[in-house]
């Protein structure tokens, strides 16, 4: 598994798409053709996944947005990172 670094641009897949619905938000892998079921958030972390912001950066937004200390998402957000990298959802960072 790749380990997410703070400093670690993030993007999404080349073939992966967010679809928000209703309450919540779909990821749809193109290549599989696999759909994900995204919760709260998960879909706040994709909505922040932009090619241009680090996990730092990304971290920082959602600490404002949902008034949580940064310290207590790092290792959330870095472990949530790993997972999404691990099915294809985001880009396998450049080292």
């Amino acid at each position: 598994m790749v380990e997410i670094a703070s400093e670690m641009v993030l993007r999404l897949a080349d073939d992966a798409s967010i679809q928000h619905v209703g309450d919540g938000a779909v990821v749809l892998l193109a290549r599989s053709g696999q759909l994900y079921t995204c919760n709260d958030t998960t879909e706040a972390f994709l909505d922040k996944v932009d090619g241009a912001r680090s996990l730092d950066q990304i971290v920082g937004l959602l600490s404002q947005e949902f008034e949580v200390d940064k310290d207590t998402l790092d290792q959330d957000m870095a472990a949530l990172a790993e997972e999404l990298v691990a099915e294809g959802i985001l880009a396998a960072p450049a080292a």
